[in-house]
């Protein structure tokens, strides 16, 4: 009796572990863009290639103004985060246009790509943001 109690106790207790797992692996996809993306994320050699195209696509650095001063993509509208929501009609130029987004390193992109597709834009998220596109070369201005 006791050794079907362990046994009914420790399938429990991995299934409540598996569930915990599971809902943080979960989480942490979608706010990586892995999963429920209604957007498309990009590499740093596909946007090497469409700044080339300047005419093409726009650029939008969500990070913090510090950051951007310290280094940025050339030609590349800024707007924090925090901030876009409210100033997202300073992008009406843009809409026609795909906007590859990027932050420091991914994550904050994402975000903001969400509230660009809500908005009826088409973002294009930097995968691995900023630290991505230094170690491909891309090219950045101060």
């Amino acid at each position: 009796m006791r050794i079907k109690r362990l046994i009914i106790f420790m399938i429990i207790l991995w299934s409540i572990i598996g569930i915990i797992m599971g809902e943080k692996f979960l989480s942490h996809a979608y706010k990586k863009g892995w999963i429920l993306a209604n957007f498309d994320s990009i590499g740093a050699k596909r946007v090497s290639l469409l700044l080339k195209k300047e005419d093409k696509v726009n650029v939008l650095d969500v990070r913090t103004l510090n950051e951007y001063n310290h280094k940025h993509l050339k030609n590349a509208i800024h707007i924090p985060l925090q901030d876009l929501s409210n100033k997202i009609n300073e992008l009406k130029v843009a809409k026609n246009k795909p906007i590859i987004v990027y932050c420091r390193s991914g994550n904050r992109s994402v975000e903001a790509a969400r509230i660009l597709v809500d908005n009826g834009y088409h973002p294009l998220n930097v995968q691995g943001g900023l630290y991505q596109l230094m170690r491909n070369g891309v090219e950045l201005v101060w």
